[in-house]
């Protein structure tokens, strides 16, 4: 008898403990589609403004919106790890083998991730480019499938065919006088971003076996911050690319505005986003804390209507809801998703 109360308050405590990683999710969601929708925001204003349809500028602009982004978010997960103890554990675990196998996890994550993210955000808005990188599940999926030599079932291919249909229907929009010159080059580099992530989530994931979630977040965040500011935005400069403006002048400038802080807000709705996923993978499984993640999606659509100038158009609405259904059936078998009781 004495077993049995043990047994059901283990069960509800379990049970509490996977609600708890539901709301996680929902919320990191949530707050990487507000992340997504104040960079769009900041990438409105001066210094990103200025000779907008230069493509130099609005590289050398979301670059620098980029680094920003990231260095807030590493200084909040510094902070986060520093208050839990966690701090002294950095050097040691960027020593070893795994820590520097998540930092070639980072640098796909920070400057191919989150350069064609907000390239994308930047020249197609984010009503359009972040339903696009929330296809990166189904690029892992087959990335696992090539490099990992996983076996995927019928289901996440049928998923993964989804997630590329609801991409095509969202790039396929027809441009008119209203959308940026260069929302077709935007929607490549949204698809960029999701190569970078999806590479990401399969090196992360081979080097987090054996290290601290909240640790390799933290070596994430800096290592995509230093590779910005001290190779990426250098080499860009010295290449020509972003023509006569050099990357620092308008990060420099950015500082000396208000945008700096929209920006600075963004990095923190994604730090806080990145702990809360993580926490969130440990209290509900990959799959229930990923499917709900992944709305996203459709959140930056909602977003980019209710808090920007972009509108909705039943085509975008019809390619977030046809990726959020591939992602989730990429993810897991759909009747496991509420099956709490067997956390």
């Amino acid at each position: 008898m004495e077993d049995q109360k043990l047994q059901i308050a283990l069960d509800r405590h379990q049970l509490s403990h996977a609600k708890k990683g539901l709301g996680f999710a929902l919320i990191s969601g949530l707050l990487w589609a507000a992340s997504g929708t104040a960079l769009y925001t900041a990438s409105l204003k001066d210094p990103f403004t200025q000779a907008s349809e230069m493509v130099g500028l609005i590289i050398a602009a979301s670059l620098s919106l980029a680094m920003i982004h990231d260095a807030a978010a590493s200084i909040l997960v510094f902070i986060f790890n520093a208050i839990n103890g966690k701090s002294k554990e950095f050097f040691r675990t960027l020593r070893t083998r795994p820590g520097k196998i998540v930092c070639l996890g980072a640098i796909m994550g920070g400057p191919v991730g989150m350069s064609g993210s907000l390239l994308g955000i930047t020249m197609a808005g984010s009503t359009y480019a972040m339903p696009i990188t929330a296809t990166y599940p189904a690029l892992a999926a087959i990335f696992s499938t090539i490099f990992l030599k996983e076996k995927n079932p019928p289901r996440v291919w049928v998923g993964i065919l989804l997630c590329i249909a609801g991409a095509l229907i969202i790039g396929y929009t027809p441009t008119d006088e209203t959308m940026s010159p260069n929302f077709k080059l935007g929607i490549a580099l949204s698809c960029l971003a999701t190569i970078g992530w999806a590479t990401e989530g399969v090196v992360s994931t081979y080097g987090m076996d054996t290290l601290d979630p909240d640790v390799v977040l933290s070596i994430r965040e800096l290592t995509s911050t230093v590779v910005f500011g001290v190779i990426v935005m250098p080499i860009m400069a010295v290449s020509g690319i972003m023509g006569s403006i050099p990357g620092w002048d308008i990060t420099i400038a950015a500082f000396k505005t208000p945008v700096v802080l929209v920006a600075a807000l963004a990095g923190l709705f994604g730090g806080t986003s990145y702990i809360l996923w993580y926490r969130a993978l440990n209290s509900t499984g990959v799959a229930r804390a990923m499917a709900l993640n992944i709305c996203y999606a459709l959140w930056s659509v909602i977003m980019g209507v209710l808090l920007t100038d972009q509108e909705l158009t039943r085509q975008s609405l019809m390619g977030a809801a046809t990726i959020v259904v591939g992602a989730l059936l990429v993810v897991a078998n759909p009747r496991e998703l509420f099956s709490l009781r067997k956390v």
